[in-house]
């Protein structure tokens, strides 16, 4: 895109009545002119403001959007200002360890990659992109069942194993059809999304949407109340499936859903969207392998609840029997550190490496990562942590809500 298109699009943006009820979601970098290359972001606000510029209007509203009033999306972020970190001095900090271990993959950092579908509205790499950055930082990329591209081609990007995150759809034949061949291109971890039953609300990036006059069907379609729902036809997972009357998700799944996945695959099941103690506690009795504490970044109840605060009590429904991981509203290092300090074995951003995929392909995810991996290396040297497994609750203060 020429920078004139670009300055175009910019202005276009600023005067956006929906775009500017979006403005409080995040820091902003107060940037006035665009980044010349992923190096010169100096964290992950500026890669906003990079990828705002070039984003178009409905493709923006869809990262961006929370549901109803975008409250929980606002939870998720300001939850970590609830803490404080307790800094140690003389402690021999001169080398600090990131790497950890999940399900035996050992990690260069505890940072992973959340699953984002249709990413190739944001870059025509796409997953691939964001693969690539996986493998230089030797990351763990958890991919969409609404991915871009076919899971064999990023799997042989990222150059070792891929978590698959499934929506388990309506049709129980079409969701093991799905494990098979997500099993068969090497993922060893599906990680089943259950916080979407029963569909939801995006109110910002229908807003956004009715101001984009691009013709979008190739992306997605629009249902009866004019929100945008997925193309599945067009989705490299569904080649070959009778998409017709399937949804990607069921209100009638129970517990026993998780045997049925199970017995259906090799790969460990782990469930992304449990938020209580209680859940945490039936799905190590129903046999999850691992839990991830997921709102859906704000994209499913409008709890008013963030992550952080559901991860200590899931945690103690877990009770040390099987990892427990977490995502939504990390922007700094410093957010991981927290996370991990309340019992996270590895925590998940989404938005910001989104972000950096749109304003510089694969060498923006990969600076998006170096960043929040420099800024979790001096929280753990200020705190005194050497390594990941040195990083407690001891570390941090609660200041409580509010």
């Amino acid at each position: 895109m020429a920078r004139n298109d670009r300055r175009a699009l910019l202005k276009f943006l600023a005067a956006s009545p929906a775009l500017a009820a979006l403005l409080p979601l995040t820091q902003s970098s107060g940037a006035e002119h665009p980044l010349a290359s992923a190096a010169d972001a100096l964290d992950v606000f500026d890669m906003k403001d990079a990828a705002q510029r070039l984003v178009p209007p409905a493709h923006w509203g869809y990262l961006q959007s929370g549901v109803d009033g975008d409250v929980t999306l606002h939870a998720n972020i300001a939850a970590y200002s609830r803490y404080q970190l307790r800094s140690r001095r003389f402690v021999d900090v001169s080398h600090i360890d990131l790497a950890t271990t999940v399900f035996g993959q050992r990690l260069a950092s505890p940072v992973f990659f959340c699953p984002i579908g249709s990413l190739r509205a944001f870059h025509p790499d796409g997953d691939l992109g964001v693969a690539r950055a996986a493998k230089s930082r030797s990351a763990l990329q958890i991919v969409s069942t609404q991915m871009s591209y076919a899971i064999e081609d990023i799997a042989a990007a990222r150059g070792a194993p891929v978590w698959y995150q499934l929506y388990t759809t309506n049709r129980f034949e079409v969701t093991r059809h799905l494990v098979k061949r997500a099993q068969s291109a090497g993922c060893p971890v599906v990680a089943v999304t259950v916080d979407l039953p029963a569909g939801r609300n995006t109110e910002t990036a229908t807003r956004l949407r009715r101001e984009d006059t691009r013709d979008c069907s190739a992306c997605h379609m629009v249902d009866a109340r004019g929100n945008p729902s997925p193309n599945l036809a067009a989705k490299p997972m569904f080649q070959g499936v009778d998409t017709r009357k399937l949804g990607l998700t069921s209100p009638s799944l129970t517990w026993d859903f998780v045997k049925r996945l199970k017995d259906a695959t090799t790969m460990k099941v782990v469930i992304k969207g449990i938020e209580s103690q209680d859940d945490a506690a039936l799905a190590v009795e129903h046999g999850a392998d691992g839990l991830i504490v997921s709102n859906h970044g704000g994209r499913a109840l409008e709890s008013y609840r963030a992550t952080l605060e559901s991860l200590p009590e899931v945690v103690r429904g877990a009770a040390g029997r099987i990892p427990v991981l977490v995502d939504g509203g990390v922007r700094r290092g410093t957010d991981v550190y927290k996370a991990l300090a309340l019992g996270a074995s590895a925590v998940g951003i989404g938005r910001p490496y989104a972000w950096g995929l749109a304003a510089f392909g694969q060498a923006g995810v990969e600076r998006v990562a170096q960043i929040l991996d420099l800024e979790l290396r001096l929280a753990m040297a200020g705190c005194g942590a050497r390594s990941v497994h040195e990083i407690s609750a001891a570390s941090i203060i609660d200041r409580g809500p509010g």
